[in-house]
């Protein structure tokens, strides 16, 4: 059965993949690491939820129940699947401390303000990150095309492409939560949830978008889980 997660590609930094495949891989390794469609899906269920209760009925208490449960049973469905579940976990992390924030509060915004405060600091680190040098995407995503840090000192046109990625990361969330944070101090909060879940999708896909446009014109990562595995087979090999 065909997973919802990522599409059937060559694995990034497999030996022997053709020049031809560049873009595939790169594709590959963006929907493992963002998640895919399923986890875009499973992460704006809870929102979506909280808002859609709040609007109808404006029962903080009862909103906030909703989106913590059905973040925990999307969890329970990948584990009762035994698929991967670091998305799922990392959503229903960020769904709890919504609904802690909004139960606390007794404020429809208490649940949107932690995601919002996040999103801005990664916004930040983004953009500081590939200011000075050491692009933060290339940090996330280095293990997963198994290039690890090799791009930094081995690979500089792996480093200039994360660098601008990065560089586009931070722009598009700064930009995203520059509307928001206007919304938050002086709109209501339904509006609020309404364009948070509006703004949801889009930026995260542009975001993608120029990631996947500057890694699949920049060098092949270099694969040092396999140079370090030959290294090994020869020491053996020479013992």
């Amino acid at each position: 059965m065909t997973s919802l997660d990522k599409p059937t590609t060559p694995e990034p930094g497999a030996a022997g993949a053709p020049a031809d495949d560049q873009s595939a891989v790169t594709q590959a390794a963006l929907f493992d690491a963002f998640g895919g469609i399923r986890g875009t899906v499973e992460t704006m269920l809870p929102g979506l939820l909280f808002v859609m209760i709040y609007t109808i009925n404006r029962d903080v208490k009862m909103s906030a129940i909703a989106a913590g449960a059905v973040a925990v049973l999307l969890v329970i469905v990948r584990l009762l699947r035994r698929d991967t579940v670091k998305h799922a976990f990392s959503g229903v992390f960020g769904v709890g401390v919504g609904v802690a924030f909004a139960l606390f509060t007794g404020s429809a915004k208490g649940f949107y303000l932690p995601g919002m405060i996040y999103g801005a600091g990664l916004g930040v680190a983004f953009t500081v990150s590939a200011l000075v040098g050491f692009p933060l995407l290339g940090v996330i995503l280095g293990p997963v095309f198994k290039e690890n840090l090799s791009w930094r000192t081995r690979n500089p046109g792996r480093k200039k492409a994360y660098t601008k990625a990065s560089l586009a990361w931070g722009i598009i969330f700064l930009a995203k939560y520059a509307i928001l944070f206007p919304l938050y101090w002086w709109g209501d909060a339904t509006q609020l949830g309404w364009v948070l879940i509006a703004l949801k999708l889009p930026p995260m896909v542009l975001a993608v978008y120029f990631t996947w446009l500057f890694l699949a014109k920049a060098p092949p990562p270099i694969d040092v889980i396999a140079e370090w595995e030959a290294k090994e087979a020869a020491r053996e090999g020479k013992a």
